[in-house]
């Protein structure tokens, strides 16, 4: 078993801390996942991975999913292992959470989440989980970079396919943009590594803000639903 953000990146096969990674309405999450996918035992022909999401900055907030892989979808993946699934199965999870799908609580029982081919073109043969403007990722990309600091701390890399492939774009393209906000005064940047300065760090009001009122819209939609 091996767990996204801790001993290794299954990603770049380097030591790694524990690696933060914010939805589009700024809730910072990171990610835990049993490995590897197992065949339901329930008889279904699906396969599936059990993850918790934890909510950082939070009172012990989690989310304990089953990721359900569809028969469609495994057809497209060269293989069931973390190198082919761990980015998409991060950005299906961050999708969820962006819309309102999933709820966090202190304990909770296991949620199965579909990870079908709605994330999938096969027109396209490529993953689709939403495209966004250049102002949408350097949001993203300060929030990033003051969650990560602030909760983890180090420089934060910002050369993560994972984050490319959420908002449709290129880690060059999230470069360019990052080195826009070196110029602003708000980090550093050296080799996609970077170094948050206080002129981020001191808006921290402006993103615990973003992550309350994300946050309380989630958890009033289902509470909505539950009546």
């Amino acid at each position: 078993m091996r767990s996204q953000g801790t001993e290794m990146s299954t990603l770049t096969g380097t030591a790694t801390s524990k690696t933060i990674y914010v939805t589009r309405t700024g809730l910072p999450l990171s990610f835990q996942f049993e490995w590897p996918f197992r065949h339901a035992t329930s008889g279904a022909d699906f396969d599936v991975l059990h993850a918790n999401i934890t909510l950082e900055n939070s009172e012990g907030l989690r989310a304990l999913v089953a990721v359900n892989l569809s028969v469609t979808l495994r057809e497209v993946l060269p293989s069931l292992e973390p190198k082919d699934t761990e980015g998409p199965v991060i950005n299906a999870l961050r999708k969820e959470v962006d819309n309102k799908q999933t709820e966090f609580v202190k304990s909770g029982k296991l949620v199965p989440l579909p990870f079908s081919s709605r994330h999938y073109s096969f027109k396209q043969k490529k993953w689709i989980f939403g495209q966004a403007s250049d102002e949408e990722i350097a949001r993203m990309i300060e929030r990033k970079v003051y969650w990560q600091t602030r909760l983890v701390g180090g420089d934060v890399w910002l050369g993560d396919p994972i984050e490319a492939l959420y908002v449709d774009t290129t880690t060059d393209h999230i470069a360019e943009i990052a080195a826009g906000l070196g110029e602003r005064g708000l980090l550093t940047l050296a080799r996609r590594y970077a170094t948050a300065l206080p002129g981020l760090m001191d808006q921290k009001d402006r993103f615990e803000s973003e992550m309350v009122l994300a946050l309380r819209q989630l958890e009033e939609k289902h509470a909505f639903e539950r009546g």
